[in-house]
């Protein structure tokens, strides 16, 4: 196993994963070797998580029946379950909130990784474990979550004011529609004038500035 010793400074939390402000984001390591786990948990929690351990899929099963978790990192041959049957598990919740899956492979190849994709995997690390690309997979996974929990909320219900019809965000704050939508997707606004509103409002004015009765 590649593992890099030097020190690293504490990374912030990650942002838009889901929990309330000051509560760390969760993540389950899933290693049947205790020297991998406890490595894989050093990291992870550096990267600002609170780190949870099982030994194999099934008792990673039952931790998550007890508590979610917004990622997983699991080996893929354990005894009692492997990871990719308990990927599996996970991806037939569907009423249950979004795990980021990061399957650990020996073994690389085209068909590893449609057979990790098929399982619903998210991303795969292969060992020996880079410890550096391990940290750059979490940056990946906190992104991810933070979009779909964005999805979410604007396929929910957006507090909106009954007069200025400003939108409030998640920190509380009043924004325009543009300036919500526009911080959160990639589209742009061009300005027009409806047919509505310019029969009511506009040609009323020309009329009133031409005189016309």
């Amino acid at each position: 196993m590649s593992c890099d010793h030097g020190k690293h400074p504490a990374e912030p939390p990650p942002s838009g994963t889901g929990p309330a402000p000051g509560v760390l984001p969760t993540a389950l390591v899933v290693d049947d070797d205790p020297v991998v786990a406890a490595t894989l948990k050093a990291v992870v929690s550096r990267a600002g998580y609170a780190v949870r351990v099982a030994r194999d899929g099934s008792e990673a099963w039952q931790a998550l029946q007890q508590a979610p978790a917004s990622v997983v990192i699991s080996d893929w041959y354990m005894p009692a379950m492997d990871g990719l049957e308990l990927c599996r598990r996970i991806r037939a919740r569907p009423d249950e909130g979004y795990v980021y899956f990061i399957l650990i492979t020996a073994m690389g190849g085209k068909e590893q990784y449609d057979r990790g994709m098929d399982a619903g995997a998210d991303d795969f690390i292969t060992k020996p474990l880079n410890l550096d690309e391990l940290r750059a997979r979490l940056r990946v996974a906190a992104r991810i979550l933070g979009l779909r929990r964005e999805l979410k909320r604007l396929e929910g219900l957006l507090p909106i004011c009954s007069y200025c019809k400003r939108i409030q965000d998640g920190a509380g704050e009043w924004n325009s529609l543009e300036v919500y939508i526009t911080e959160r997707s990639d589209a742009r606004f061009s300005h027009g004038i409806c047919e509505r509103c310019y029969e009511t409002v506009i040609q009323p004015q020309l009329d009133s500035m031409s005189g016309a009765p």
